[in-house]
């Protein structure tokens, strides 16, 4: 299984907006996540940083690609970007993978 991690912001004054949102992120967010193969997604927070693991049953590739084809993904992104600062790859549309410098299994 192909691991995926991710950093972003919140917008300064935000985060607990941010934490209300994921504590009612929407079914249909899950259902997609989901169908995208995505397995132990978790977000952990510092301050105003965001870090973001998950694991790609069916590799990154296809968890972007299917997030990038959803009018679900689309919907939260624009639900998102008042109080989230997402760099986001050009090509995959997803967030910059980061370079795995490190594992210990």
């Amino acid at each position: 299984m192909e691991k995926y991690a991710w950093t972003g912001k919140i917008v300064e004054g935000k985060k607990e907006e941010y934490i209300k949102r994921h504590n009612k992120i929407w079914p249909e967010m899950k259902e997609i996540l989901t169908k995208a193969g995505i397995k132990n997604y978790t977000i952990w927070n510092v301050g105003n940083t965001l870090f973001g693991y998950y694991e790609c049953e069916y590799g990154a590739d296809f968890a972007a690609k299917t997030q990038a084809e959803s009018d679900v993904v689309a919907r939260w992104d624009e639900y998102m970007k008042d109080i989230l600062i997402m760099d986001k790859d050009p090509v995959t549309g997803a967030q910059p993978k980061l370079l795995k410098v490190f594992e210990l299994n």
